[in-house]
């Protein structure tokens, strides 16, 4: 796999930029790459942007495995291989079915889904790959899903696709979360 275009800091300077990398191992079991290459050569405010944007995703109101599926989708399409890590490691930790999440990239045929799940598959990935939106897609869209949780969708969307180009503009790659993940899990079963 190919290195980052910017040596990770394994030391970061400062006791917050510290203390993330402390709270990234307690959490993953590792500090992650982005924080490492990217995080750390920005000023924290910056750097603090990704925090919020997850603080946010906890008031989402869309079931979990719909918003994993979404993010999932989107690092698929986008290739981040960071991000498919991470999401899969998230989708193992929270106990998600694995076969669906194995069938994301062929989704129309596979009996997984249901045709609600299609529908916003289809959205995500109209809205990913092209960046454009039909009245009659967002129709059908709206049939399962009220505003807010379309609101929410884009949402999602929107900021995988921050964080997907965050990590394919620096060349950063897996991190392995997925296999980490998998082995707390067989720890605690």
């Amino acid at each position: 796999m190919d290195a980052p275009f910017l040596t990770p800091i394994e030391k970061p300077k400062g006791l917050l930029a510290r203390f993330i990398y402390f709270y990234s191992r307690k959490k993953f079991g590792k500090v992650m790459t982005p924080l490492k290459v990217m995080a750390a050569r920005m000023p924290l405010s910056f750097a603090s942007f990704s925090g919020k944007i997850n603080q946010l995703d906890g008031k989402l109101q869309l079931p979990a495995e719909e918003v994993m599926l979404v993010r999932q989708k989107v690092a698929e399409i986008n290739v981040c291989h960071f991000c498919i890590d991470i999401g899969r490691s998230k989708t193992i930790a929270g106990s998600m079915d694995q076969a669906k999440f194995d069938e994301l990239g062929d989704y129309q045929a596979s009996s997984r889904f249901s045709e609600k799940e299609k529908v916003l598959l289809d959205f995500v990935t109209r809205l990913t790959r092209d960046r454009k939106m039909e009245q009659e897609l967002f129709n059908k869209l709206a049939k399962h899903y009220d505003e807010r949780s379309i609101c929410e969708i884009v949402w999602i969307v929107a900021t995988e696709f921050y964080y997907n180009i965050g990590n394919i503009g620096l060349n950063v790659h897996s991190d392995r979360l997925c296999d980490i993940a998998k082995m707390r899990k067989s720890q605690h079963a």
